[in-house]
């Protein structure tokens, strides 16, 4: 049996056509982005293509950073915090406001930070977050989602677990060079063994190690004679894998809805699940459906991310979060391809 990595066995979706973004251009400006975050250091808040998807832009916060920014041949954009002060309102949200159905992170666009709360927060949580928030003056604002917030795990198709249904990641090797999958922590905890159809008639492969919550990452061995290319389900070669920069062009691929693409919105992003919190996540807003959680979320050849979970469907549109594959492969000492 041959699985592709965010293999779909089933979908219910219609799939759109992948970005059509460089991503040579990409990881390059992703590069520059990071080298400047370690040269201005508190002085910026991160960076952000521009709605175009053409231009990169670091935040600054004085006009010295900005020549600095100029120097380097990127476009400044000034804002009014530091990273510490940011930092410091994400670290109270933290003590103070860890409600379930809430996530925050920095905008980098608007240079604050965007606090979410979904339609479960009511009466007295919503009232303490809106306290909460207030407290921060313009470092932060409060947004409401009509849906729920929420893993995307569900029972149905793709790769079946003991009693629930997630969607393939990425293959990768183990340390011995053996064939490997990876897949979202929450599916990881909730199974140990894996299988090709919903009949659990085809066993496929074995969980080593999952983590959830705190992270959302976990991976399986697969069983002997099950092949695992590099390739994603839509027939792109995934050679490596890579930060995402906020405002690149992403494509997501699940078990419910198919593959759909969007946009990256926020980094390093903090959500409250009511199975507990998990820190370092992706922001988009790509669409997601219950079943897609582990799916694939990549550009061009390189692996991004995991999907973990999100509000919305993709009827309506959605904001969908994932976890960094770079530091699922960091934790297991797993590579890619």
């Amino acid at each position: 049996m041959v699985l592709a990595a965010g293999a779909v066995f089933a979908s219910s979706g219609s799939a759109e056509a992948a970005p059509s973004a460089s991503p040579l251009n990409v990881r390059a400006a992703t590069a520059v982005a990071a080298r400047m975050a370690t040269l201005l250091g508190d002085r910026t808040v991160g960076s952000f293509y521009d709605q175009a998807g053409s231009r990169l832009v670091v935040t600054v916060t004085d006009p010295a950073a900005a020549d600095q920014v100029r120097a380097a041949g990127v476009t400044p954009k000034l804002v009014s915090y530091r990273a510490s002060q940011l930092k410091a309102v994400t670290a109270e949200l933290g003590r103070s406001a860890r409600i379930a159905g809430t996530a925050w992170r920095v905008d980098p666009r608007t240079g604050q930070v965007l606090v979410t709360a979904d339609s479960s927060v009511s009466g007295t949580d919503l009232a303490k977050l809106d306290s909460v928030v207030r407290g921060f003056g313009a470092k932060a604002r409060l947004a409401r989602t009509t849906t729920r917030l929420r893993p995307l795990i569900s029972g149905g198709d793709a790769i079946w677990g003991q009693g629930l249904r997630c969607s393939l990641g990425f293959n990768v090797h183990d340390a011995n060079g053996n064939p490997a999958m990876i897949t979202a922590g929450h599916c990881g905890v909730a199974t140990n063994d894996w299988w090709a159809d919903s009949g659990n008639s085809q066993h496929i492969a074995t969980t080593q190690a999952a983590d959830f919550p705190g992270t959302d990452y976990s991976w399986a061995a697969y069983d002997s004679g099950v092949d695992s290319p590099s390739a994603v389900n839509t027939g792109q070669e995934i050679t490596g894998a890579g930060d995402a920069t906020v405002g690149e062009n992403v494509t997501r691929s699940g078990s419910t809805s198919g593959v759909h693409t969007g946009t990256v919105t926020a980094l390093d992003a903090t959500v409250n699940y009511e199975e507990g919190s998990v820190s370092g996540l992706i922001d988009t807003d790509v669409c997601a459906e219950p079943g897609d959680s582990g799916g694939a979320m990549f550009d061009g050849s390189t692996a991004l991310g995991l999907t973990s979970g999100g509000s919305g469907d993709c009827e309506s549109g959605g904001e969908t979060f994932f976890q960094p594959v770079p530091a699922a492969l960091s934790a297991y000492g797993l590579t890619l391809p």
